[in-house]
């Protein structure tokens, strides 16, 4: 039997997902914003002062108190709130300004972190005079006379003398040109920075033999002001000097043998700004008294006048009495090395 059924084939089309638009993203940025939002106001709260947070409690309690107060902002720029009292409408918003001493910093805090500042500065100076001395070839030979060392008073830098290299010639403060060269390759590095400086001269412990009039004081402070005078030559400001002074043999490196040649050493020492306020405060000059009037004895003669016990020096003594170097060099009858 036949079968004319007739046979139905369905064919199903499929086609891709349509497009939903970008609303997920709003919604996204809205519940990112919201986020950021409450952080925000944790960081607030966690950071905030006790006044701070009654401030800002108070003025979502009473607006109008606090947009016709003094100030237009929930907080004063000063750091203290000030409100209105006879505009506000909620009494139990009061205003006590009291002074935010959460925003002064201390002042022992506010020197230590410039003192800090001040010591990595120094140690940044430190750090580029040695690779200076290690990379320069004429320095490099030299390294072993030339110490550096972070003190109280700031970066110390002592250029010492060797038994058979000298800084300075025979009992003078004439400079030897190795030591020249040293000071003028340190004195573009150590101007870089704006503390000033304080250069001492010392000597070792054998006495100085020549005139009287001189001594291992005067020739300490002479090579000090010798060595002042190559770094201003090699560019360093001379007014950013604070100090030359001369100590002799008063301060020895080596207490344990005086007449060790590492006595006789030039110190640059680059100021800390509290080292720089104590010299400064010690230079400074007293104020001016008049002159006191001289009276004379009791038993002196009316209209006597009373003579000086040391009548001053001419012109020319003076100068001849402080003429000790002719050219550079010192005069003397017979000198021990200094």
């Amino acid at each position: 039997m036949e079968n004319n059924q007739p046979i139905i084939v369905k064919r199903v089309k499929r086609f891709g997902d349509g497009h939903h638009g970008g609303a997920w993203k709003i919604a996204f940025a809205d519940f990112a914003t919201a986020m950021m939002a409450f952080f925000l106001v944790l960081w607030l709260l966690s950071t905030a002062t006790p006044e701070q947070k009654i401030a800002i409690a108070g003025y979502f309690k009473d607006p109008i108190g606090f947009s016709e107060s003094g100030t237009p902002y929930i907080i004063d720029l000063g750091g203290s709130p000030q409100l209105a009292p006879e505009k506000t409408i909620n009494p139990e918003v009061k205003s006590e300004p009291t002074p935010d001493t959460s925003l002064q910093l201390d002042k022992d805090k506010v020197e230590t972190m410039a003192e800090q500042v001040e010591r990595e500065r120094l140690e940044l100076l430190l750090q580029e005079l040695q690779n200076k001395v290690e990379e320069n070839p004429q320095l490099q030979k030299f390294k072993d006379q030339i110490l550096f060392e972070i003190t109280q008073d700031g970066l110390r830098i002592q250029i010492m003398d060797a038994e058979n290299r000298p800084m300075f010639d025979l009992g003078s403060a004439r400079l030897q040109p190795y030591f020249e060269d040293i000071l003028l390759a340190m004195a573009d590095t150590i101007k870089a920075v704006p503390n000033k400086i304080s250069i001492s001269g010392h000597t070792d412990a054998k006495p100085y033999s020549g005139t009287g009039d001189f001594g291992n004081w005067e020739l300490s402070a002479n090579r000090a002001n010798a060595a002042r005078r190559a770094l201003v030559a090699g560019g360093y400001p001379d007014e950013q000097v604070a100090r030359v002074v001369g100590y002799a043999s008063s301060s020895l490196f080596d207490r344990a043998n005086p007449f060790n040649p590492v006595n006789r050493r030039i110190d640059i020492i680059v100021l800390t700004k509290k080292a720089q306020r104590d010299i400064e405060g010690e230079q400074g000059a007293p104020e001016a008294t008049p002159p006191a009037t001289a009276t004379p004895p009791a038993d002196a003669a009316p209209g006597a006048a009373a003579a000086p016990s040391d009548a001053p020096m001419q012109p020319r003594e003076l100068r001849q009495k402080l003429n000790i170097f002719e050219d550079g060099v010192l005069k003397m009858d017979e000198a021990k090395d200094q």
